[in-house]
C-alpha cells in the first residue's frame, strides 16, 4: 500500500514539474516575440514632417489654408493653418496625402534618406478644373406657355397703382414692424447686442442723455409731430 502511494506521489510530482516547465517555456517564448516586435517598431524611423502648402495666384506663391494632410491608411492627420503651415509625426516610408476642395490631390512618400528626425517640405497645390454641363433654367416649361402667360398679363393702371401702394414707405414700415425676424436676422441682432455689451465690459456705459446730437433729433421729431402720429395710430 505504501509503495502504491509513493508511486502516485512521484507521478504527481513529475506532472507538476512538466507543467511548470511548459509554463516557463511559454512565458519565455512570448517575451521573445514581444522583444522582437518592439525591436521592429523601434527600427522604424519617426520624423517630424513639417512644411508649407501653397498655390499659384497671378504668378505668385500664396499660402493655402485648411488643406487636409493625412497619413495614408491611418487616422493620423492635420490641417494647414492660415499661413499654410502644417506639422505632423510620420514614419519613413509612409505616404502623406494632401487634399483640398477645388485642388488636385497629391501624395508624397517620406524618403528613407532623411538625416535626423526633422523634415521640411513645401507642397504646391494645383487647381482642379471641373467642367459642368450647361443648365438653362426657364420660368416656363416651353415657349408656348410663355406666350399664354404673357398675353394674359394684366398691365392696367390699377395694377400699377397697387404696386406703388405696396412699395410705399409707410406700407414697408408696417411690414417691418409686423413681420417677425427670421433666424439669420435674429442671430445678427443678438451678436450685435453681445458685441455692444462686451465693448463696455468693466466700465460704465455712456449715457445718451448727454448726447447733443440725440437731443437735436428728438426736438426735430417733436416739432414735426412724430410722437402725435404714433399716439393716434
Amino acid at each position: 500500500m505504501n509503495v502504491v502511494i509513493y508511486n502516485y506521489i512521484c507521478q504527481m510530482n513529475s506532472m507538476s514539474r512538466n507543467i511548470i516547465t511548459s509554463s516557463f517555456l511559454v512565458v519565455f517564448l512570448l517575451m521573445g516575440i514581444q522583444v522582437s516586435a518592439q525591436k521592429q517598431i523601434d527600427s522604424v524611423k519617426v520624423v517630424q514632417f513639417s512644411g508649407l502648402v501653397v498655390t499659384e495666384q497671378a504668378g505668385n506663391a500664396v499660402p493655402l489654408p485648411y488643406t487636409n494632410i493625412g497619413v495614408k491608411g491611418t487616422s493620423r492627420g492635420t490641417v494647414s493653418e492660415m499661413n499654410g503651415f502644417f506639422s505632423l509625426a510620420g514614419r519613413v516610408g509612409e505616404t502623406i496625402v494632401f487634399s483640398h476642395l477645388g485642388y488636385q490631390t497629391v501624395e508624397f512618400e517620406i524618403p528613407d534618406t532623411i538625416q535626423g528626425n526633422l523634415y521640411s517640405f513645401i507642397q504646391i497645390m494645383s487647381q482642379d478644373s471641373v467642367l459642368l454641363p450647361i443648365a438653362t433654367i426657364y420660368p416656363w416649361p416651353s415657349k408656348e406657355y410663355f406666350d399664354i402667360e404673357f398675353l394674359a398679363m394684366d398691365v392696367s393702371d390699377e395694377m400699377r397703382e397697387r404696386a406703388k401702394e405696396n412699395l410705399a414707405e409707410n406700407a414697408l414700415m408696417k411690414l417691418r414692424e409686423a413681420v417677425p425676424a427670421d433666424g439669420v436676422e435674429a442671430g445678427n441682432i443678438y451678436l450685435k447686442e453681445q458685441a455692444q455689451a462686451n465693448y463696455y465690459q468693466g466700465q460704465f456705459k455712456p449715457q445718451r442723455i448727454f448726447d447733443l446730437a440725440a437731443w437735436a433729433k428728438f426736438i426735430e421729431a417733436w416739432k414735426r409731430g412724430d410722437f402725435k402720429r404714433k399716439k393716434k395710430e
